[in-house]
């Protein structure tokens, strides 16, 4: 059987995404599949682990503070593991309490094996988020 390459599920992610499949999202983790949020505000977790777990966080996102409108890839970095990618997305989002606007960077680290994320490690700015809702 053929399995999507890396890239090809960074595709798919932000067809989900942009589609808001939060099911469709959480499908493509391994069953101990991993986010990783090193830089989450206060009251996110940092660490969601498993596909049922990365399903109900994402549940949660769908009523959170932000709707994000487009994202896309500025760059791929593969390393030598084939497996790896280092991802860099830009994201415009909205506000959703107050219309404002908010865009930025993402990078992300992201390990895929038979067409399954093993981990999404995302850096992104929450003060970007924190300067929006103040707005």
């Amino acid at each position: 059987m053929d399995r999507p390459a890396p890239q090809g599920v960074l595709a798919r992610r932000r067809a989900l995404i942009l589609g808001g499949d939060l099911d469709g999202f959480a499908d493509l983790f391994a069953p101990h599949g991993v986010i990783e949020l090193p830089s989450a505000p206060p009251g996110t977790p940092v660490r969601v682990e498993g596909c049922e777990a990365v399903r109900a966080f994402s549940a949660g996102q769908a009523t959170a503070a932000m709707r994000i409108e487009d994202m896309w890839t500025a760059s791929v970095y593969e390393t030598t593991d084939p497996e790896v990618l280092i991802v860099e997305l830009e994201t415009r989002a909205v506000v959703t309490a107050t219309g404002a606007p908010l865009s930025g960077p993402v990078r992300a680290g992201v390990p895929i094996r038979d067409g399954r994320i093993l981990l999404l490690r995302d850096y992104w700015n929450p003060m970007g988020l924190a300067d929006a809702l103040r707005a």
